[in-house]
């Protein structure tokens, strides 16, 4: 299993800043992270020549107030001392996306940990945006939520790339050395369009699917290393055609401290293991922490991602 071990923090000088470098200091200790980079974007200044020509070092002074701002955070609130850490402060000006997407790219990051604030219904573009293009795991923290792994649920439809999630979530939780975590695997069944072609009802059918992904499941928890991992399955029948409701809805239920997701496809949200529907669980307005696990891997057509943003 990869280790996390180049991590970038995505940092906006808020309040949530406390939060997301303190997740740091828990995936450090976790997975063993060599170097942190803590990254802030200044908007675009577009300051006119003139004033340019009169204020000439405004940008860099700009940048080195919020170099200081941000290094007096890191020193209060990452805790990591188990093991030595290379840490970065990067205050860069631009767009947000592709200056994230950008250090990514070129210091090869193994997770980008980003933080969602919920204040708007339906937020989180920018993570969406970072999601669908980042060629790393992503981890997102909700505002007000700390990185704890007592219970941890994974949604899973027993893909490879489920089990790249399932195995990570493992990894960590034996990390964690919690006796008494609880590793939750879930799988959301449905009843295909013509059951009724086959002479059975919608609840006869329902639990010929539900035997079926018990059987699944069988075969999926053998080819994964789940030693010293206390664990318990779940099969939810989705009714109305919503996976992202029936997995938030069982995390709710089991109060789970992580959601961990598995990723494929060329970028990690474009093509998640359930699709779209893997996308509105990015883009739902969650308390919840989120893990898209995905190998790290060279990012396709860079510039031409960079573009579309």
């Amino acid at each position: 299993m990869y280790k996390y071990s180049k991590i970038l923090v995505g940092l906006d000088n808020s309040d949530m800043d406390k939060s997301l470098i303190k997740a740091a200091s828990e995936v450090c200790k976790l997975s063993g992270s060599k170097s942190v980079y803590f990254v802030n974007v200044l908007k675009e200044m577009n300051l006119p020549d003139s004033i340019k020509r009169e204020f000439p070092d405004i940008l860099d002074k700009a940048i080195e107030e919020r170099q200081n701002e941000i290094q007096d955070k890191v020193n209060k609130h990452f805790n990591y001392t188990e093991a030595e850490v290379i840490i970065n402060v990067i205050v860069d000006e631009g767009q947000v996306t592709k200056t994230i997407l950008k250090y990514a790219g070129n210091e090869k990051i193994d997770l980008v940990i980003l933080g969602r604030k919920n204040e708007q219904k339906g937020g989180g573009i920018q993570i969406t945006r970072i999601a669908r293009r980042i060629a790393c795991s992503l981890l997102i923290i909700p505002k007000g939520a700390d990185l704890k792994l007592n219970k941890v649920l994974v949604p899973t439809d027993f893909s490879d790339y489920s089990k790249k999630a399932v195995e990570k979530a493992a990894t960590l939780l034996r990390k964690s050395k919690n006796a008494n975590a609880i590793l939750t695997i879930q799988n959301v069944y449905q009843v295909p369009v013509g059951y009724h072609y086959t002479g059975k009802s919608f609840k006869e059918f329902s639990e010929i699917m539900k035997d079926h992904a018990k059987g699944d499941y069988k075969k999926f928890v053998n080819e994964v290393d789940l030693r010293n991992i206390k664990l318990e399955q779940t099969y939810t029948l989705d009714k109305d055609d919503d996976i992202t409701k029936d997995i938030y809805k069982t995390a709710k239920k089991i109060d789970a401290d992580l959601i961990v997701i598995g990723a494929k496809g060329r970028t990690a949200a474009a093509s998640l293991f359930i699709g779209s529907k893997a996308e509105k669980l990015i883009q739902v307005d969650s308390d919840i922490p989120l893990l898209v696990v995905r190998p790290k891997g060279k990012i396709a057509g860079l510039m031409e991602m960079l573009r579309e943003i």
